[in-house]
């Protein structure tokens, strides 16, 4: 039987390949507007971030997202970030996958 292909993604904080099930896409819409994106099929320009609360700290202290898609990237985006790193990496604890 033949196997299936994990598709894999490098974090644009810690350049390392991940699985794409272990990281969060973010994505610049067509507007210009940044977005946390679940299902990883928004339209627009995406980068992946791994799910450990310290990147996103890391990402917003060096202004990553900031280069990457070249926009503002505001305090509340970043806060609503972590918590959502922060929270699909205890659900995946629970879960046993990582």
């Amino acid at each position: 039987m033949k196997k299936k292909k994990i598709p894999m993604r490098r974090c644009i904080v810690s350049n390392e390949m991940k699985p794409k099930k272990e990281m969060i896409r973010i994505v610049r819409t067509p507007e210009g507007a940044l977005e946390i994106d679940p299902s990883g099929k928004k339209n627009g320009r995406g980068a992946y971030v791994s799910l450990e609360p310290l990147l996103v700290e890391k990402a917003k202290k060096n202004k990553l997202l900031e280069r990457q898609f070249e926009v503002e990237v505001s305090e509340e985006f970043y806060q609503e970030l972590y918590e959502y790193v922060d929270h699909q990496k205890a659900r995946s604890q629970i879960n046993g996958s990582v």
